[in-house]
Order: structure tokens, then C-alpha cells, then sequence
């Protein structure tokens, strides 16, 4: 086993909760193992800090697992995968949801979900990469799938030294598997679909429009396969629009409201940019807008172009906006923080000249905790803004 020696003072920010070492942090490395293994970190005065997933090939160079002194062995995983599995069981989930959140979950680089009778893997970290036979076991032991899909088709995988990667690991999986979804009938892709399938993060968020939709005109900007717009027409939208760039997703919003028997969702395949402008010039309002946009910022060095993303669209949505009207606005990006998500909607009401107040903030959901001291894992922000 390799012991990891930290710097001086280095272990106080994983004291407080962050479960990963940096490799400038570290003052040496003794023993011999295997990369991904588990390696014993201690403090510049020979403290036990916890035991880690070592990689030296990422900057992460460790990957904190536990924090006691239990062997980590199969009998540890199983204890993990089946403790985060039963604390979503217990609020309720039960055919589609995130089982796995990574570090949340205590199990750094492992992402499961569930969709129905199947399950969507991402193995994000070496360590977890050559368990992966083992990770394979388990699951189909605590769950019974019939088949597991492995999308582990992104680029964070190459900071690890691993190769992109996407196919069926285990079973068979069906071209599309049917969930319910806050009673709605929904189709979704393994194999092509976003992150995992789909995007779970997000679910009680659309359930949530209950409040703001009934007998008002909607408007869902990068509706993706149609979540907020099927809860929209679900609880009594007098109409709902869905736009979105991709012809797929747009196609997917069609098929979804046959599913469910609604008729009162048009779609419409347009740049949302272009198109909030062009509303603006016919002097087209909405009751009700949704902005669930993909991530404008991905990393520390484009935040700033990212948040003058968010300003614009969300100064665009607010001109059309009818008084009386809410705004649902959202940021997936962890690097726009709560504070600067915050500032971008002071700007954009500014910018718009209209009369707001914020009702409600929300984040991703209960599925998605996230692990207190690691920020990284707070990354979805929710806001429904009332236009006076």
C-alpha cells in the first residue's frame, strides 16, 4: 500500500470535508502499489487522514474513499452502494433517479442511475475504473437489472489516463427504455440521451411549475426532450411552446405528448438567442418562461464570457415576459456560483427595466445531494422570478 505524506497544513481543507488531494499538495509518497489502488493519506505530523484512490497521472492524485480505518474491500462498496440507494428509497424514489452521486455518495468517480428496470453507469475515476467488474456485481446483485449501459463517453475521463467509452456492460438494453416521471409517460436513450440518459437532476423542478402554470401561456426555452413542458400542460397550461435547437430533442417533445394525450405543446426548432429576439420584435409575450440552457461556462477561465451568456438570455426572456409572469431561469454550471448566479439576475432585471422579486431558489434534486465542504457538487441553481 502507498502512504501519501501531505504538505504542512495541507490536510485542513480535507479535514473540513473536501475528499480530493491535490499533487502539489503532497510532500512524498512511500510504499509501493498499483495505480487506482488504495493508499493510506497522513497528515505532515503522521495524522491518519483517510484512505484514497491514488492516480499519478491526474492532478487529483488522490481521491479520498474513507475516513476511518475499515478495510476498503467489496464488503465496503456494497455497504456504500446499497447506504445510497436506500437514502433515495427512503424519500421516495423509486423507478427513476440518480443511485450514485460520486463523491456525495462517498464514492468518488461513480456515477449509477436508474431508469426503470435498467441502469446508466460513468466509471470518472481510475480507481473506480479497474473495480469495475467487481462495482458490475454488485449492482446487479442489489438490483437486479436487466441490463447495466456504460456512458463513459467524456472527456474528464482523459485527465485520468482513461479512454472515452460507451456500450452495454451488462445484460441487454432496449434502444429506448419508458420511465414515469411525475406521472408522465417519457422515453429515454441510453445510449444517445444527455449525461446519462437524461437529465434526473432536474425532476423536481419541472413537478414544481404546478404552482405557476394553470391557465397560462408557456414558453420552454432549450426544452431538451420536453420535462418542464409535459409538467406544464400536466397542470393545466392554457398552451406550452418548446424550443430547442436539435431536431432530436424537438421530435422527442412531439412523441412524449402523444404518449401522455396532450395536445396544447407546439414545438419549435430555433437558436433560442435568436429567437427571444425575434418575440421581442413581434411583440410576442408569454406567461410563464423556462430557461434550462446547457452550461455556458465549463471551466475557471471562460466564467466570465459564460455569465455575459446568462445576462443576455435572461435579459431577453424578461422583455418578454408579461407582468404578472414568472421566470424560471437555471445554471448548470458549478462555476457560476450561487453568489454570481444571484448577481446575473440583478443585472438582467436591471438591464430588462422591469419590476422583479425573486420567489423561490432551488437547487438540483434531493437525489443529487450535495457533499458539504465539496462545492464542486453544488452545482445546479434553480430561481422563479415574478415580474410585477
Amino acid at each position: 500500500m502507498y502512504t501519501v505524506k501531505l504538505k504542512k497544513n495541507e490536510e485542513k481543507r480535507i479535514m473540513g470535508g473536501h475528499p480530493w488531494i491535490y499533487a502539489n499538495e503532497v510532500l512524498k509518497i512511500e510504499g509501493k502499489d498499483v495505480q487506482g489502488s488504495i493508499a493510506r493519506v497522513e497528515s505532515f505530523e503522521g495524522k491518519f487522514i483517510g484512505y484514497g484512490m491514488i492516480n499519478h497521472h491526474s492532478k487529483i492524485i488522490i481521491r479520498i474513499i474513507s475516513r476511518d480505518e475499515t478495510p476498503v474491500d467489496r464488503e465496503f462498496f456494497f455497504k456504500r452502494i446499497k447506504a445510497a440507494n436506500d437514502y433515495r428509497v427512503n424519500l421516495g424514489y423509486a423507478d427513476n433517479y440518480r443511485v450514485v452521486f460520486g463523491e456525495s455518495d462517498f464514492l468518488p468517480g461513480l456515477i449509477v442511475d436508474k431508469y426503470g428496470d435498467y441502469l446508466s453507469t460513468q466509471f470518472l475515476a481510475l480507481g473506480m475504473e479497474i473495480r469495475k467488474d467487481m462495482i458490475v456485481e454488485i449492482l446487479t446483485e442489489i438490483f437486479q437489472p436487466k441490463g447495466i449501459y456504460e456512458r463513459d463517453d467524456v472527456s474528464v475521463r482523459e485527465k485520468e489516463g482513461l479512454p472515452e467509452f460507451k456500450g452495454t456492460i451488462y445484460g441487454s438494453v432496449p434502444e429506448t427504455v419508458e420511465i414515469e416521471e411525475n406521472g408522465l409517460r417519457m422515453l429515454v436513450d441510453l445510449e444517445h440521451g444527455q449525461k446519462t440518459g437524461y437529465f434526473l437532476d432536474q425532476k423536481e423542478n419541472r413537478d414544481n411549475l404546478k404552482f405557476y402554470v394553470k391557465g397560462k401561456e408557456v414558453l420552454d426555452c432549450f426544452c431538451n426532450v420536453g420535462g418542464f413542458s409535459l409538467c406544464a400542460s400536466k397542470y393545466g397550461a392554457k398552451s406550452v411552446m418548446a424550443v430547442d435547437i436539435s431536431e432530436s430533442a424537438i421530435e422527442m417533445v412531439k412523441k412524449h405528448a402523444e404518449m401522455n394525450g396532450f395536445t396544447n405543446i407546439s414545438t419549435l426548432k430555433a437558436d433560442v438567442f435568436e429567437q427571444l429576439r425575434l418575440f421581442r420584435s413581434e411583440n410576442r409575450k408569454f406567461d410563464v418562461i423556462v430557461l434550462d440552457p446547457p452550461a455556458f461556462t465549463k471551466s475557471a477561465d471562460t466564467v466570465k464570457e459564460g455569465y455575459r451568456g446568462y445576462v443576455d438570455i435572461n435579459t431577453q426572456a424578461l422583455k418578454i415576459l408579461n407582468h404578472g409572469g414568472f421566470l424560471v431561469t437555471c445554471s448548470c454550471s458549478q462555476h457560476l456560483t450561487m453568489e454570481l448566479f444571484l448577481n446575473m439576475i440583478k443585472e438582467s432585471v436591471q438591464n430588462a427595466k422591469v419590476d422583479a422579486k425573486i420567489v423561490e431558489l432551488r437547487l438540483q434534486g434531493k437525489d443529487h445531494a450535495t457533499l458539504i465542504g465539496a462545492d464542486e457538487s453544488l452545482y445546479l441553481k434553480v430561481a422563479v422570478i415574478y415580474n410585477e
